[in-house]
């Protein structure tokens, strides 16, 4: 009979420490997830402005001499991240096969122009120091025009700039709601033992000497829930990388170790400052208020 209790109590200790070692985990899995959300909101922001391009239309007079000195000067400007010239011919190929039909054969002629697509590198994608490199570029007398479109970048900035404000924000409200979910678990877990609790300080055990092994065990968990979740990430970064290689998400190895230092110092910190205000609580408790 004994035997068969000691087995009944042997497995719920088990499974209260699986179900908080996942609960630990879960939540520190999807923190960390969150904090390569935050480390990478610029990385992808300034992947989509690179995309963005400032073309530079030549006109009909401009020498060969000419074309090449703008785009190798363009090429090896501070801004510029890629310099491409697109000739006029390649253009209307280009354009023949988006719309599906030759407009040559229509018009006789070929009305497009000579040009250079520039990608500019992100921080210099902004309304203001694109319209002082256009007007720059402009200056040059074989130089027909220069466009891009405002609207997308002004705009593009802008949900940026609140993007990053609401990451930020989701950011704080769920590390606070993670700290809340493993002190729960915790909490759980400590009150299944509050007689046992009572039990040691009625024979004379300190409150120190109470707390140490509940506190120990719960940073055992926390450290195992921790390394599980820097698993998860590790997968769900890797693949991720794969899928998205422009991106060079494991480029800055740096922060990544960082973020996954956090993850285990937070998952150490929560077990145990919870796990001391939850044995605290039950050690200022009367022996009648445990029923409760």
């Amino acid at each position: 009979m004994a035997s068969s209790f000691e087995k009944y109590q042997k497995r719920r200790l088990i499974s209260s420490y699986f179900s908080v070692v996942i609960s630990i985990s879960l939540v520190l899995f999807l923190l960390g997830l969150l904090g390569l959300l935050v480390l990478n909101t610029k990385k992808v922001a300034d992947h989509f402005k690179e995309q963005i391009a400032l073309t530079v239309y030549l006109k009909d007079s401009a020498k060969e001499v000419e074309i090449t000195q703008l785009k190798q000067s363009l090429a090896l400007a501070e801004y510029t991240k890629s310099a491409e010239f697109i000739s006029k011919e390649q253009a209307a190929e280009e354009h023949s096969a988006t719309i599906g039909e030759n407009f040559m054969e229509f018009l006789g002629y070929n009305p497009l122009q000579n040009s250079i697509d520039v990608h500019l590198l992100a921080d210099f994608v902004s309304p203001e120091k694109l319209e002082e490199i256009a007007a720059e570029i402009a200056t040059k007398n074989f130089v027909d025009e220069v466009i891009y479109d405002k609207p997308l970048i002004a705009m593009l900035n802008e949900n940026v700039k609140k993007i990053s404000v609401w990451i930020l924000i989701i950011s704080a409200l769920f590390t606070f709601i993670a700290v809340l979910l493993i002190n729960s678990s915790i909490r759980l877990s400590v009150y299944a033992k509050r007689f046992t609790i009572k039990t040691m300080q009625m024979v004379g055990a300190t409150k120190q000497f109470i707390r140490r092994p509940f506190i120990w065990n719960s940073v055992r968990l926390g450290m195992l829930g921790a390394v599980l979740a820097m698993i998860g990430m590790a997968v769900v970064l890797y693949y991720l990388n794969k899928g998205f290689p422009e991106l060079q998400l494991l480029k800055d190895q740096l922060l990544i170790g960082v973020l996954f230092l956090f993850i285990f110092l937070m998952g150490l910190f929560i077990t145990w400052i919870s796990t001391f205000f939850a044995t605290q609580r039950f050690l200022n408790l009367r022996t009648d208020e445990l029923y409760y």
